[in-house]
This record gives structure tokens, sequence and C-alpha cells, in this order.
């Protein structure tokens, strides 16, 4: 991939030169590419709500969807959406100035879902849960309005991974955030195309884009999250044996449920001692609600 203003989107304008940032452009964009690919996220003539916080997530989704899409191999439109929730001291004006200058098509709107949540949850409970349904309800009514068939998450690996462990310690399942599911309602897909992406690679790309972080000063402000919990425990593996984080996340992507204990996924009082049926291929698993 070449630097040429005319041969990229101005997302990636002054993007650095060097062979290691290259790298880490190419690795995020081929495993972007592979989980649209492989989740089967692309309707052709599609609209996606692309979601942006401002974070280094989100900013690393806007520009790699925009990359694909630039060559080619995106044939969906994408429309940018920040939710400003009106959290205290939120910098109004960031990123409608930044998707301007970006030429980026979006859409700023304003939902004042901070004061709910400060007025509903209780002094020492933690706010996500409740920011994000609101959140998330008023994106699937953007979604609506503005003809979009999915709406578009950052969600990466790493958030992939501490969902699982969350759901496992705290939840008794095994669940974690799917790269792509149909809402509640019916009508709309959720993709996170980001699934194979690590955290640290976002971090490392935004931060060489110097693109213009919004701290979250809402849950990001509360101590003693679990989720935060589960990271330090995940960085303390990766630190003890490194790559361990992507051979659980292959796990994921790799179950057996005659190897697990859900007579709903495995047919365990049918099975027989008999050679031929015990060697018959496993029962496809049902859908998930």
């Amino acid at each position: 991939m070449t630097d040429a203003t005319d041969d990229i989107h101005p997302l990636f304008h002054g993007a650095p030169a060097s062979t290691e940032f290259r790298k880490l452009r190419k690795r995020i964009v081929r495993q972007t590419r592979e989980a649209v690919e492989q989740y089967g996220m692309v309707e052709k003539g599609a609209r996606w709500l692309v979601c942006l916080s401002g974070g280094k997530d989100s900013y690393t989704l806007l520009a790699v969807l925009h990359e694909l899409q630039w060559r080619g191999l995106l044939p969906v439109d994408l429309l940018a959406c920040n939710l400003d929730q009106g959290q205290p001291g939120f910098p109004a004006t960031v990123l409608p100035a930044f998707l301007e200058r970006m030429g980026v098509p979006h859409r700023i709107e304003y939902r004042d879902t901070y004061s709910v949540v400060m007025d509903k949850v209780p002094q020492g409970r933690t706010y996500c849960a409740l920011c994000s349904r609101l959140r998330r309800g008023h994106l699937y009514r953007i979604a609506r309005e503005e003809g979009c068939s999915a709406v578009v998450l950052g969600h990466h690996r790493d958030d992939i991974l501490e969902t699982f462990f969350m759901n496992l310690f705290h939840g008794g399942r095994l669940a974690t955030m799917p790269p792509k599911l149909v809402n509640e309602e019916g009508d709309l897909f959720v993709y996170r195309p980001l699934a194979h992406v690590a955290e640290a690679d976002c971090e490392r790309f935004s931060r060489a884009m110097d693109y213009p972080i919004i701290p979250c000063d809402l849950c990001g402000s509360q101590d003693g999250l679990q989720r935060q919990q589960v990271k330090r425990l995940l960085d303390q593996w990766e630190a003890n044996h490194p790559g361990r984080r992507q051979k659980m996340f292959r796990a994921l992507m790799n179950a057996r449920p005659s190897h697990l204990l859900d007579p709903a996924l495995f047919d365990f009082a049918g099975l027989a001692r008999d050679s031929l049926k015990s060697a018959a291929k496993e029962p496809e698993m049902p859908t998930l609600r």
C-alpha cells in the first residue's frame, strides 16, 4: 500500500512511512477483511451505520472500513455516527470537525443518556449495562431512520475474550460477543469487523495516525469493574506466556459440542455404542437466542 494522496482515503493521509507501520496497517486491514468475509457481513448495496465514539477502536474501525471501500473490497455505503450522550465536558466539536475534514459522511446525534444513567444507577454500581442499552436503542433508531441494514461496532479480539471470561466467571455461561448477530426486533444486523484484531494493534494504529482520541469519562472513570479485573488477568497470562490471547481466541472458533456438557447442543441421551453411529458427524448446533 502506498501513501500517495491520490491512492488512499484521506483518513490515511499523513500515515507514517515506516516499514513497521505499513506492516501494522496491512495486518489490520487483512484481519478485518477476513472477518467480513468469514462471517458473511456483506450484502451488496447495503448501508452500514459505523458507530464512532472517538476512542482508538472506533477510529481504527472507521479508517479500515473506508480503506476497504476505497479499494473496492467492501461494496457498501458507510455512514459514520456519533451519539453525544451529554457527558459533562464532552468535546462536542472534535468529531464533527474531524469527519468534515476527512470527507466522511456522518450524522451527529445528541441524546442526554448521561443524566438518565446517573439518576437510575445506585452509587457504587457500574454504569455500563444501562449506558450501553440506552446507547444501543438510539443507534438502532438512527440506523432505521438512515436506511441502514447494519449497526457496525468497534469491538476487537480482546473485547470478545474479556466478555467470554466475564460470562464464564460471573454469568455461568459460555458466551461472548459474536461478530455478527440480528437484533431482537429482527430488522438490523450488528457487525463487529474488528473481531480478529488485537487491542494493542488498534492502540498503535490510532496513536501513529494521531487521531483526536476522546476518553470515556463515564464507565472509564470507575475503578474495580469486572472487565478491568478480567483485563488484568489476561494481561498477566499474556506476559507470562506471549501469544496466550490468540490461542484462547482460536479456541472460541473451534468449539466441540460433544466435549462440553450442554444437552441442548449435543444429544448425549441418544449417543449409542455402535461404532458407526458414534463416528457420525455431530448434530448441528441450534440457533442461540
